[in-house]
Order: C-alpha cells, then structure tokens, then sequence
C-alpha cells in the first residue's frame, strides 16, 4: 500500500491559491532560540518580501506590546533529563530539540517517543510535509505540536505581525478536540514563550476576539467555522502560516466541513511556502485526494494502534438474532441501572432508530453522527459528560476522539465493518485505568464480522447466549 501511495505522491504538483496579504504592525515576543537543526526547517516566511498593501482594512491596529519574559527555568538542565538509549525505542534526546522543550516534555513524564511521534518527526524536523494515519491515543498530537514548537523556535518571527496572523494553525473537527489540543499545546510551550490561542464555536466570541487583541498569537488551535468568522471579520489572518495541521481529516469529510477547510487554506501561503501535515484514522481515497491537493511531497506513515484492545476491557459477545437486539439492549440499560453507556451502531439511521426507541421506552438517550449540527452535539456531549444522558448512541464517525471518562459500557449494537473501528469504539471506556465493559450483538447480519476482530485482537472472544431474563419484552408506556 505504502508503494503505491507514494508513486500517487510522486509528482510534486504545485497548486497556486491565492494569497493576497501580507505582514504588517506590532512588534513580536523574543522567544526562545533552538539549536540549529542539522537540515533547516522551512524558512520561507522568515524574511518576508516589503508588505503590499492589504486588499482589507485591518482590524483596528493593535499597541505595540511586548510579551512579558516567561520565568527562567533557569535550575533545569537537560542532564536532569536522563533516559537511557533502548533497543527499538527513540528518544526525544534523538532529535535535536530546543532545552525548553525538553523541559516540558521531561515534566509531561515522556522519555520515549510512540511510534507515530519517533516516525513522524524524522521528516518534520527536517521540514517535510507528512500525511499520518493514526489512531486517537497513539501519541500523533504531540508529534504535530514539538514540530511546530521547533519549527517556530529556529525560524525568527517576521519583523512586523499584527496580532492575529498566527504562524501555525491545527484546524480539527470539533471543539472537543481543539480544546484538547490547545491543552497539550500549552503544556508544551509552557518554557518557550510562545503563545496559544483557541477558536471555537459554542463559546464566547467576544471573549476569543478580546484575547486575540491582547497578545501575538503564535500556534492557532480551531474549528472551520468559527475560524472562519473572524478571517471574515478581517480579525485573523492567516499569510503567515509556516505551519498547517489538518487533524481527523476523515472526519472533516464526514462532518461535511471540507468547503470550509478549502476556504481557510485559501487564505494560507501557498502549499509550496508552508509545511502541511495531514492526519487521518483512515486513508480513505477521499483523504488521499485532499492530501495530493494540499501537501508537497509528503512522507506516509502509517501507525497500527499498539495495543488493540485495552488491557482494562472486559469484552463479551452476545449471540442474538437481530429482532431481539433492541430488547436486550433496553434491558441491560434500565435491569443494571447503568449511567453512562456508548452505543454504536454502523448506519445513521440505525442511530436515529435506536435513539428515538430508547427515548419513547423512557430511557435518557441522545444520538451523535454525522446529521447532527455541530452546536447541538456540543451541548450533546456536555450533558452526557455531566451525567443528564445516560444512553449515547452513535455512529463510528461522530464517535472517534470522544474523550469522556466514566463510561462504564460500550455496546456494539452491530459489529462494525471495519475491525479497527471496533477498537476504537471499546476503547471509549476503560479509560485512565479505569476498567470498563464492552458487550457486542452478534446477530446473523454482522457474526461474520467476528473472525476479522478475532485477528486483530490476537485471541478468541467466547460468544454467550444472553440471559433469558434479559429478553423480555419492552414494557408498554402510557402516553
């Protein structure tokens, strides 16, 4: 697969957008230097051409403000930092990253990098656009962030900026994500002086513009639509981008948030003038046609997740014919009086059945797929968090990266197609060492999905026939 991905890539074909603006007022933040790389990252921002005139008025234009010095780690040494070199593993100390770098990865408690990270930054340090295809969990995040941090350490910031042209943007899907992002992010930075800064929908605008005003931004963390306010507002401009993140592309995809995407990398360098990495759970022809677009050249890494199927899962197949599905999932759900339960299903409109069952049989349930309008799956998801849904019921897609600790069961209503979907939805609970419960209908429809599962976990799962008491029929309500 990789050969032929990369002969796809083979021709490095140059795709002008157009880029109309370019620098302009306020004095940027010293930040802290990095020791030259042994290949030079991307510089073609660092010396910008004289500034034309901007077809937009600018937002008013902001003081001349300098950062305030971050306090100086100045007892911290990378000797503190001792991780001794292992066979099959690499080390951050393999690259060469900045000290206050280190600093915070040695604080994050991170002495090796995951496989993605190890892979991925072996061509991004050295400038090359990457397309990554990796699970949530495996680490993929940071390897983005310390890139950038690198990148935007070695490369002098431009002369003039006015406060909302960041030098990096990672544009994902959801505000959930981009709030995870911005987190790690921030941790990173925590000795660089760099600035990090959030836009997302569902949240205060005035509040976002007026921290925008307040400081440079350096790394720009953001949902397409929201984003695409304020570039509209003429309060951000993205001319400066050295550095562009796309996260879950396939989800950007599903979500229907590509024309948006298309817009904002409009606005961006050109993909010759800035470095591009693309990242995707799957490699979808869809994903790699956005990827030959948007990238130049890029290296392909492709990461199996490491361990499939957490330790902390107890996993248990049910076989059931498909008429009784519904009825044992209703009465697991209310005989065990469970809280907080995610259950998937393949289709959208098996979600919406399901959904609108277990709501008329009494049951606090809410549904997630790609329907569903992104300010509604917010509050979605917030209730279900805080414990007003108990029942969640989603399909694959809108179910990826859903970070929400307590979920004491996942429940495949039907067994997915594809058998990394299955980890991925398992892997909803038994979170942060907690453990958890997955529990699979196997009906005549979807048993034959078991083998392929079986094979990627490396073991057998024993299939059970459910209790008789959890058969029984769904109890009439009143209306």
């Amino acid at each position: 697969m990789l050969k032929a991905l990369k002969k796809m890539f083979g021709k490095s074909e140059v795709e002008q957008l157009a880029t109309e603006t370019a620098a302009a007022v306020t004095q940027p933040p010293a930040a802290a230097q990095a020791p030259a790389p042994s290949a030079p990252l991307k510089t073609e921002t660092a010396t910008p051409a004289p500034a034309p005139v901007r077809t937009e008025k600018p937002a008013e234009a902001k003081p001349r403000r300098e950062r305030k010095p971050k306090p100086a780690a100045s007892t911290w040494k990378l000797e503190d930092f001792a991780v001794e070199p292992q066979e099959g593993k690499t080390r951050f100390h393999d690259f060469k990253l900045s000290p206050e770098l280190m600093h915070a990865i040695h604080d994050l408690g991170f002495p090796y990098c995951t496989p993605i990270q190890g892979q991925v930054l072996g061509y991004t340090l050295r400038g090359k656009d990457a397309i990554g295809r990796a699970q949530t969990g495996t680490g993929k995040t940071a390897a983005f962030l310390i890139s950038i941090i690198t990148q935007l350490q070695q490369t002098p910031p431009p002369k003039e900026r006015y406060m909302g042209e960041p030098r990096a943007l990672i544009i994902a899907p959801t505000r959930e994500l981009v709030v995870q992002i911005a987190k790690d992010a921030a941790a990173l930075t925590k000795y660089t002086g760099l600035n990090v800064m959030t836009f997302v929908g569902g949240m205060d605008f005035d509040k976002q513009l007026k921290a925008l005003e307040a400081r440079h931004c350096d790394i720009l963390v953001a949902t397409p639509g929201r984003l695409l306010d304020f570039n509209q507002r003429g309060e951000a401009h993205l001319d400066m981008v050295e550095v562009l993140v796309l996260d879950e592309a396939d989800r950007m995809l599903d979500m229907g948030f590509i024309p948006q995407v298309r817009q904002i990398i409009r606005q961006t360098p050109p993909k010759s003038e800035r470095q591009t990495l693309l990242f995707s759970a799957t490699f979808t022809e869809d994903v790699m046609n956005l990827a030959k677009q948007w990238t130049t050249d890029p290296a392909i890494v492709e990461i199996e997740p490491e361990n499939v199927a957490s330790e902390t899962v107890e996993q248990h197949v049910y076989a059931v014919a498909g008429s009784d599905k519904y009825k044992l999932l209703y009465n697991l759900v209310t005989e065990n009086k469970w809280e907080r339960v995610m259950v998937f299903a393949n289709r959208k409109d098996e979600v919406r059945r399901i959904e609108e069952r277990l709501v008329r049989d009494g049951v606090n349930a809410a549904q997630l797929s790609g329907d569903v309008p992104q300010h509604k799956r917010i509050k979605t998801l917030e209730n279900f968090r805080e414990g007003r849904i108990t029942v969640l019921v989603a399909t694959d897609v809108a179910g990826r990266g859903i970070h929400i600790d307590g979920i004491s069961h996942v429940i495949n209503f039907t067994l997915p197609e594809d058998p990394d979907d299955y980890v991925h939805r398992i892997g909803r609970t038994g979170r942060a060492g907690t453990s958890g419960v997955s529990i699979s209908f196997a009906g005549e429809d979807d048993s034959y999905q078991l083998p392929a599962i079986e094979e990627l976990l490396g073991r057998k799962i024993s299939c059970e026939m459910p209790p008789t008491e959890l058969l029984k029929p769904v109890p009439r309500k009143h209306h």
